[in-house]
């Protein structure tokens, strides 16, 4: 569950506060901490080595909500693999991110995506595949479809981005922050008595699918 501060009211009602802990992980120099650099920074680097890990935090505001991500930027290298999952523990989401002129970084995502499916429940977090540097779409070697069919079976938002140009970087931590607020909106008027003989099933799951890209 997400940290929750408590709620403060107003005439418009009541706004909650929601802590989540977002990890990104990928191959070495796929640019997940250019991407983490883009969104809290609003700015490009070409060359962020990462030592471990590093720690951004950001905080965005939905209609009635307030989302405070917690960023850690995993290290790419095989050296750092074994202990990676020191960091992804407790995550409320994580970005898996490949590079779309380098083929292989997407099977690296594939196996970081095995590794998440033996730590968490499908419910326990929500996973985006991120197809990062969409500006060297000259040397593309994986197309938006490869990636869409992979997302699509295994249940992952999908987006295509680029940290250089800002393409979509905005949007893929927007719509984590959407479908996490929306399954905890879930959560709480499945808990709730009042709701029970509301909630329709049916309408619940439709409204998750959608919201995947």
């Amino acid at each position: 569950m997400a940290q929750k501060t408590a709620p403060s009211t107003s005439l418009e009602g009541i706004h909650s506060t929601y802590i989540y802990k977002v990890v990104l992980l990928g191959s070495t120099s796929v640019g997940k901490s250019s991407l983490a650099y883009r969104y809290v920074k609003n700015d490009f680097k070409e060359s962020l080595p990462t030592v471990g890990c590093s720690f951004f935090t950001q905080t965005l505001n939905l209609e009635s909500t307030t989302v405070k991500f917690e960023i850690w930027d995993t290290a790419g290298q095989e050296k750092y693999h074994s202990v990676c999952h020191l960091y992804y523990r407790g995550a409320h989401a994580a970005l898996l991110v490949y590079d779309i002129s380098n083929k292989e970084t997407l099977n690296r995502a594939k196996l970081w995506l095995r590794d998440l499916e033996k730590e968490f429940l499908p419910d326990e977090i929500v996973i985006a595949l991120v197809g990062n540097k969409t500006d060297l779409a000259a040397e593309r070697e994986v197309t938006t479809e490869e990636g869409e069919e992979f997302a699509r079976t295994k249940g992952l938002l999908f987006m295509e981005t680029s940290a250089k140009s800002n393409h979509q970087v905005n949007d893929i931590f927007m719509a984590i922050a959407q479908e996490l607020v929306q399954r905890e909106q879930e959560k709480a008027s499945a808990s709730s008595p009042r709701e029970w003989s509301t909630v329709d099933l049916g309408e619940s799951g439709a409204r998750t699918g959608c919201c995947r890209l």
